[in-house]
């Protein structure tokens, strides 16, 4: 079940929930261990699908393909000239006994008032990664600081990595970036492994997220749907203060408008404008009795990450990285199962 219908004209929600926290520059961690073959160049390209804009796209007999397929032809042509090349790229970051690597800012983008996208370039541009830590250690401080953080950016694209961190006023790593210019540096270490994905794991799934609770949400879809062979439905349900909170809307309304039967976004803003014609107030019990599957279906999976009241009023805190507590609060009300939610 891909349940997704009457949200979109529905009228707003606004619901009397406790206001959820931000997270004090606590990025959740991890993100999924995607394990693929690395893409690398070729000559058939696909421009992306804009909203509203649509190209068409053909086979050597002519026929007309859809964005989806075209794309899925893309990847599948740029998979094989890799496989037929013998290329094979380096992870920059190892684990184990690897230590922290020193990486130069490349670049500052500014997205809205207290966030930026960071791009951090590797010493070899063939090289790629995935989730990592960060550390810093200022002048007076005893201790460094060390947070962990997930790319936006897809684990095979060489060269580079990129994050999209949210300042808040006490939190010293996200203040420390947000100070940064480029051609400073900062070290990291990695890579964070979390939930194992695999094409088709599941039939759908559900990523429910808060803030910048999106980025491994993000990463995961990306990864998803950068596949051919992956046909796993997507719903994200993501809640924010305002609309110009809302980060990387774009890309996942790229995504809405390239694969309209298997990837559907629901928001919802606890201080809406005038003209914001979606869900109001926090992610509540109503919104997601629309758009999840029923408990008593099988192979999908609620995945939810974002500041700790929402964790408690929807799935219930971890009490570790390797342990995910106790399902509680929304999603234990509806019947569901802890083998059916993940938190991030």
């Amino acid at each position: 079940m891909f349940a997704r219908q009457a949200v979109r004209s529905a009228q707003p929600m606004t619901r009397n929930v406790r206001r959820y926290t931000d997270p004090k520059d606590i990025v959740p961690l991890g993100t999924p261990w995607i394990k693929w073959g690395f893409i690398g160049f070729a000559g058939l390209c696909v421009v992306g699908i804009g909203f509203r804009q649509y190209e068409r796209y053909f086979t050597g007999s002519g026929a007309v393909l859809s964005p989806a397929e075209a794309a899925a032809k893309a990847k599948e042509a740029a998979a094989g000239t890799v496989a037929s090349s013998g290329m094979s790229r380096n992870s920059v970051f190892k684990g184990g006994d690897q230590g922290w690597v020193d990486l130069k800012l490349e670049s500052v983008e500014e997205l809205n008032h207290n966030t930026k996208k960071f791009r951090f370039a590797f010493e070899n541009k063939d090289d790629v990664s995935a989730a990592l830590l960060t550390k810093y250690k200022g002048p007076e401080m005893e201790k460094p600081v060390i947070r962990p953080y997930t790319p936006t950016s897809d684990e095979d694209d060489p060269g580079h990595i990129d994050f999209v961190i949210k300042k808040y006023p006490d939190g010293p790593m996200s203040s420390h970036l947000h100070e940064m210019e480029p051609n400073q540096r900062l070290e990291f270490k990695g890579p964070i492994p979390k939930y194992p994905w695999s094409p088709n794991k599941h039939n759908h799934i559900t990523l429910i997220a808060g803030g910048t609770g999106i980025t491994p949400m993000y990463q995961l879809a990306r990864a998803i749907f950068n596949n051919p062979s992956d046909k796993t439905k997507v719903t994200l349900v993501f809640g924010n203060v305002s609309e110009e909170d809302i980060l990387l809307k774009r890309e996942f309304e790229d995504l809405e408008n390239t694969y309209p039967q298997r990837f559907r976004a629901f928001y919802m803003l606890d201080k809406p404008s005038d003209t914001w014609t979606q869900g109001t107030g926090h992610i509540n019990q109503e919104l997601l009795k629309t758009v999840l599957p029923e408990p008593k279906e099988e192979n999908f999976k609620i995945f939810v990450c974002g500041p700790p009241g929402m964790y408690k009023a929807i799935s219930g805190m971890k009490n570790s990285p390797t342990d995910q507590g106790e399902l509680t609060g929304i999603l234990n009300d509806m019947g569901y199962s802890s083998d059916q939610v993940y938190k991030f």
